[in-house]
């Protein structure tokens, strides 16, 4: 494992802080805005709403994916506003991690009283 868990602490810590400003109850969309600024505020390298090709039989294919954030090119941040997780949330991040070969995905449940409670890990051959 490389540097996953020293840049998951600072996501963590990023959306702890927007969770302490803005509370549960918002749509996903003003999270991942606000966890955006709150990335660039501390300066974590991050690109978002990248677009992840299927390859298939060798060729890239648009299916539509994209991935919330992917965070120093290593972690997969998938942001959820959500009463409870699923196991199709995990399916979805586990798909994730293997069509960009990252190891280890974060879902930030936003619609939690505690952020903590929130944050699932999600592992990929690790």
């Amino acid at each position: 494992m490389g540097n996953e868990n020293p840049i998951s602490k600072e996501i963590i810590g990023a959306a702890i802080e927007v969770h302490r400003q803005l509370g549960p109850g918002l749509l996903e969309s003003a999270y991942e805005e606000c966890l955006a600024h709150e990335f660039t505020l501390r300066g974590i390298q991050f690109e978002r709403q990248k677009p992840l090709p299927v390859v298939y039989k060798g060729i890239k294919l648009d299916c539509g994916y994209r991935l919330d954030f992917l965070v120093a090119q290593s972690v997969i941040v998938e942001l959820k506003a959500v009463e409870k997780l699923m196991p199709i949330h995990d399916a979805q991040t586990i798909t994730y991690l293997k069509l960009t070969k990252c190891k280890l995905g974060l879902i930030l449940n936003f619609n939690v009283r505690l952020m903590r409670t929130g944050i699932k890990r999600v592992v990929l051959n690790l």
